[in-house]
């Protein structure tokens, strides 16, 4: 689905109403009003966002003011539905005879058009074996090759493997 957004200045203040006498009253009635119209146009309200506008102060700088907005969205309208259906793949009947056949239930005609590297279904598919450790190579380890073929057991100690270097 698509939508298009509609993006409003918030109310900023009240507006008198019959019965309203309150600040917060007349600022609510008048949010209201604007949500109702908004929705009778068929704009689904989604949610308020403060967001910073620089705007020019003076001659040469600027300033940053927040300002207020309500978010709608509906769906898009049906000219823009009808464009999405060009993005979609052509129906089964345009598609190549094979695909047509599986679509229709012929398993046959892929089979056909299978290439021979594919194993038919009387053998047996092939073992896999455990995937082997890579070691780094030397120039990224820190000791030297002739030690790391070496296992070193948790028996070393510092002393012993010192008394092995020159």
């Amino acid at each position: 689905m698509r939508y298009e957004y509609k993006i409003l200045p918030a109310p900023t203040k009240g507006q008198k109403a019959k019965g309203l006498k309150a600040p917060e009253a007349r600022f609510a009635n008048t949010l209201e009003e604007c949500l109702n119209e908004q929705a009778a146009e068929g704009w689904e309200y989604q949610r308020a966002e403060t967001l910073p506008s620089q705007e020019r102060s003076g001659l040469t700088s600027t300033t940053t003011e927040w300002r207020n907005v309500l978010v709608f969205r509906r769906l898009a309208a049906a000219t823009t539905q009808q464009d999405d259906a060009d993005l979609l793949p052509p129906p089964a009947a345009a598609a190549t005879p094979a695909l047509a056949a599986t679509i229709e239930g012929d398993e046959t005609a892929l089979r056909a058009d299978a290439p021979a590297s594919i194993t038919p279904d009387d053998e047996e598919p092939m073992k896999e074996e455990p995937a082997k450790v890579a070691t780094p190579p030397a120039f990224l380890s820190s000791t030297p090759s002739s030690e790391t073929s070496e296992q070193v057991s948790p028996e070393k100690t510092d002393e012993t493997s010192d008394k092995s270097k020159p």
